[in-house]
C-alpha cells in the first residue's frame, strides 16, 4: 500500500506543479486553491508512504515521478521544446527510479525474512 501512496503522491506533485503554472504566481484564486489542495494531499500521501519506505528511496521516487511527469506535461501540454538530450536525461531519471524500487524490494524482503526468524529467538 505504501508504494501506491507514493505513486499517488508523485502524480499529484505533477498536478500541483502544473497548477503553479496555471495560478500565475498565485494571482488567480481558483487555480491557486486547487494547487494548494493538491499539494496538501500529495504530502499526506507522501508521509503515509514513508511509514514503510526508506526516506531516501521514497523522496527520490517522489521527486523523480514529479520531475519526469512535469517534463512530459511541459512538452505535451505547454509546448516546451524537446530534444534528444532532454529525453536522455528523463530516461536516466526513470532508470534510477526503477532501480531504487528494485533495490528497495530486495531490502524489504531481507528485512521481513530476518525479522521472522525462528520461534524463541
Amino acid at each position: 500500500m505504501a508504494w501506491l501512496y507514493l505513486l499517488i503522491a508523485g502524480f499529484l506533485e505533477v498536478a500541483w506543479a502544473y497548477g503553479l503554472q496555471e495560478s500565475e504566481g498565485f494571482t488567480k484564486w481558483l487555480p491557486s486553491l486547487i494547487t494548494i489542495a493538491l499539494l496538501a494531499i500529495s504530502f499526506v500521501c507522501f508521509a503515509k508512504a514513508m511509514k514503510e519506505i526508506e526516506i531516501g528511496t521514497a523522496y527520490a521516487v517522489f521527486t523523480g515521478i514529479g520531475t519526469v511527469g512535469t517534463v512530459v506535461v511541459g512538452i505535451a501540454v505547454l509546448d516546451e521544446p524537446v530534444d534528444m538530450l532532454k529525453l536522455l536525461f528523463v530516461a536516466l531519471l526513470v532508470g534510477g527510479i526503477v532501480g531504487l524500487k528494485v533495490i528497495s524490494g530486495r531490502t524489504e524482503t531481507k528485512d521481513a525474512a530476518s525479522s521472522a526468524g525462528t520461534p524463541g529467538e
